[in-house]
């Protein structure tokens, strides 16, 4: 498994984020999304029986996704995502010691960022990306300044209300992907509503500027 996030970013640089999957769900939700080109899934920590459903969506899909949780709070739980077999930390803060932690153990971190502040912290404590959060108070003007400050490398993944609609302005401002959730998986979505949900993203990433 690469440790680079970088290489998870073709050909769709979305993570899906599956708040409330379940265990039982994996195999099909999981199989949907990598179908449609998803390579980055996120099970959060407040979902049923999350470290199943991660170490399910690593025996079936690690092999060619980037697999771990989401909502990522406590600095133990690093180490239990790392045992279920995930490699991604995403979390809606940027405290130093989760991110700390996920680097001892060679693994993916992706702290959410609200400043260029926060941004700056997380970087120094050896973020792999900044979760632009939440994207919905956040608008692609302020990620425009961002980039003016920011190293050029860093990675920035607006995420929160973002939908197929809604990417193109992140994007020209200088995204290298979002984040996904409720508009792509919500409890229970059947297959179906997914798999239309899913290429509807894909279709509208491959659609914006530079993309065609």
């Amino acid at each position: 498994m690469s440790d680079h996030l970088t290489d998870f970013l073709e050909p769709l640089p979305l993570i899906a984020v599956l708040r409330g999957v379940t265990p039982e769900e994996i195999p099909t939700i999981g199989a949907t999304l990598a179908a449609h080109g998803f390579r980055i899934i996120e099970v959060p920590l407040n979902s049923p029986r999350p470290f199943e459903s991660i170490r399910r969506l690593a025996d079936e899909f690690g092999d060619r996704c980037l697999v771990g949780a989401g909502t990522v709070i406590d600095v133990a739980d690093v180490g239990r995502v790392h045992a279920a077999g995930g490699h991604l930390i995403v979390m809606p803060h940027a405290d130093p010691a989760v991110i700390r932690e996920a680097k001892r153990l060679r693994m993916i971190c992706v702290p959410g960022v609200a400043t260029v502040t926060e941004a700056f912290a997380a970087l120094a404590a050896g973020a792999d990306g900044l979760k632009m959060f939440p994207a919905e108070a956040l608008p692609a003007s302020a990620l425009k300044a961002w980039r003016a400050v920011l190293p050029k490398p860093a990675l920035v993944f607006p995420v929160g209300g973002i939908r197929p609609d809604n990417m193109e302005p992140f994007w020209i401002a200088g995204a290298n992907g979002f984040g996904t959730g409720s508009n792509l998986y919500a409890p229970g979505a059947n297959v179906t509503a997914v798999a239309a949900a899913a290429s509807a993203y894909a279709n509208a990433f491959r659609s914006l500027p530079g993309r065609s």
